[in-house]
């Protein structure tokens, strides 16, 4: 097995890197590539040094299986031809193909079968919010259809890459040493604040963001589900929390909920109020499951339910997901 990561520098990347190793992930070569700013680097995997090539049309990638890439929308189009034309699967992190209807868009505790059909060797890894919340939805789907959800995210800094996360780390020092902070990677000051806004606003009214948890939530769960949601930046450094109101075509009690979630794949109860025991993204960090806590009946709605999620951005709303993906390929002969 040959497996490429492009975008090897970035916080994406140097989680794939973490997550093949800790998922003892079959490859006998791994390849590394980046931009002119990142070629030569050396990273470490499995106690071997790797040089980090430079991105470029050439035939590098003759003979790789599998190429993760994760460097932006405008990389994934300028170079996909190069990347698949010799039969690599493209497991692409960025939204350069997600709503394409020759890509399948995949999250393997949902729609896994989706990734074997892929007419131009592509597959999409969906936006990290939706992720987390399809992994969560499946549950619910699977006991009544879903018709409605409302969203509201509370997105960690580690949704706008490495640098932002440091960012962060910098504002809280520059705030409480009395200095005016640094703002480069977000609209306003992070730190001490929030700011309800992820990616453009389009002529709706709603961000890119937020109608991406829309369009992707239906071509995952091949469903008329209709999703509202508000994106909001907080300042916490990596996972992403989010507040769910469902509506299902039947009343569902707390108990079978319950019960669904505790079967579900990907997915870790945390729901003990009693007990302050509730998912919370300073603890969640670094964990491979989505948790859902405080769930309860809808009070303005009969068949209404609502709940709070808590995942990582970087592990499962990116890096863990794409090997997933790959995970079951290979498991299933679908390379």
């Amino acid at each position: 097995m040959k497996v490429a990561i492009v975008g090897a520098s970035g916080a994406v990347g140097q989680e794939l890197l973490q997550v093949l190793e800790e998922r003892n992930f079959p490859i006998d070569e791994l390849l590394l590539f980046g931009s002119s700013r990142s070629a030569g680097r050396k990273y470490t995997f499995r106690g071997k040094e790797i040089t980090v090539k430079l991105l470029q049309h050439n035939d590098d990638f003759k003979d790789v299986d599998i190429a993760f890439t994760s460097a932006g929308a405008g990389t994934s189009k300028e170079f996909a031809e190069t990347i698949t034309k010799y039969g690599t699967v493209m497991i692409d992190n960025s939204s350069a193909f997600r709503m394409d209807d020759e890509v399948p868009l995949v999250v393997p505790e949902v729609n896994p079968q989706d990734a074997l059909k892929r007419p131009r060797g592509i597959i999409a890894n969906p936006n990290c919010t939706t992720i987390l919340l399809v992994v969560a939805l499946k549950a619910i789907e699977q006991l009544s259809h879903i018709k409605r959800a409302r969203v509201s995210t509370y997105q960690a800094a580690s949704g706008a890459g490495a640098a932002a996360m440091d960012e962060l780390y910098h504002q809280y020092q520059q705030v409480l040493a009395g200095e005016k902070p640094t703002v480069e990677k977000f609209a306003y000051q992070l730190a001490f604040n929030l700011i309800p806004q992820i990616d453009v606003f389009t002529e709706n009214g709603y961000t890119k963001e937020e109608m991406k948890m829309y369009n992707e939530t239906r071509k995952i769960m091949h469903s008329d589900i209709r999703v509202s949601s508000t994106c909001v930046r907080v300042p916490a450094l990596r996972a992403h929390s989010e507040s769910v109101w469902l509506e299902t075509e039947r009343p569902l009690s707390i108990e079978e909920v319950r019960e669904a979630f505790s079967k579900a794949e990907g997915v870790v109860l945390q729901d003990n109020p009693a007990e302050k025991d509730y998912p919370m993204p300073l603890f969640l960090s670094g964990k491979d499951p989505v948790y859902v806590g405080r769930i309860r009946k809808d009070l303005a709605d009969e068949n209404g339910l609502t709940f709070w999620i808590v995942g990582d951005q970087i592990k499962k709303g990116a890096a863990l997901n794409a090997i997933q993906i790959a995970e079951y390929l290979y498991q299933n002969k679908g390379l």
